[in-house]
């Protein structure tokens, strides 16, 4: 439990801190977006907390903005990853026959595939081509999450699978079929209750693998385009003048590395507690 409250605490102080943005930014009197070029690579003070970045911008500013970003991408990606896992791997284990060969396969399909290069290779489509305006901070959001989620729901089914055939063979399911239970009473009854431990284990995995996914694209200039802040684009708009000013990459560096320990602290509790 010790793990899994320390997971629990690093999380929620990542969330009040983007919760909290906006009260900074009325509190320090600064708009984030806005460049300040007399401040550059400012030192932590009095008037920056942590410090400025390249364009003079609030370093704290920004990475609290950010934590609005890159944490509302993991968590929406990784939710929505996890349903559709859970919804897959549910009506395979139930269907079974055509119907799960057919769902496996093309999670089969989409394992064997490079991820990181599809996710570039996604990443790169320009949103004009479909309608959509470029540049605008909420656009690349939904993009990035519609991408996670093509490529974080696999894990998710199959595992959400194979707890659901091992609960359909068992004596009380059989049990209320005879009693004429309906099958969507006994899948909402009786078979997803078994399911939460698993699937909750493998969604904060989720949510750290798509903060990741998304800091990876971001870096790579593919994911949230500045001038919004992400941790991501943050890190690669300081890797330029790493050695002038290293704290501009540390501070999103170790908020990274903290989501990412948060959420794998709460799966190793969370995991613990199962046994």
């Amino acid at each position: 439990m010790t793990r899994l409250r320390l997971g629990l605490f690093l999380l929620v102080l990542l969330a009040s801190a983007a919760v909290a943005a906006p009260w900074l930014a009325g509190l320090l009197g600064r708009d984030p977006l806005a460049p300040d070029l007399f401040a550059r690579y400012a030192p932590p003070g009095a008037g920056f907390p942590l410090g400025a970045d390249e364009l003079g911008r609030d370093l704290l500013l920004r990475l609290f903005f950010g934590a609005r970003v890159s944490l509302g991408v993991g968590l929406a990606a990784a939710l929505a990853a996890t349903l559709l896992g859970t919804a897959i791997g549910l009506l395979a284990a139930w269907r079974g026959g055509w119907v799960d060969a057919l769902l496996m396969r093309l999670a089969d399909g989409l394992l064997a595939l490079p991820a990181l290069p599809i996710l570039v290779l996604l990443a790169a489509i320009d949103p004009a081509r479909f309608g959509l305006p470029r540049g605008e901070a909420m656009t690349d959001m939904i993009r990035i999450t519609t991408i996670l989620v093509l490529f974080g729901w696999v894990g998710v089914a199959r595992l959400a699978r194979a707890g659901a055939i091992t609960i359909l063979a068992s004596d009380y399911v059989r049990a209320a079929r005879a009693l004429g239970v309906s099958e969507a009473r006994l899948l909402l009854r009786h078979v997803l209750p078994g399911l939460r431990a698993p699937v909750a284990v493998a969604g904060a995995l989720a949510v750290a693998g798509a903060i990741l996914a998304e800091s990876v694209l971001s870096f790579l200039g593919l994911g949230i385009q500045p001038p919004a802040p992400s941790w991501g684009n943050m890190l690669a708009n300081a890797q330029e003048a790493v050695f002038e000013a290293p704290l501009a990459a540390l501070w999103p560096g170790l908020a990274i590395l903290a989501a990412v320990a948060g959420c794998s602290l709460v799966a190793d509790g969370l995991s613990r507690a199962r046994r």
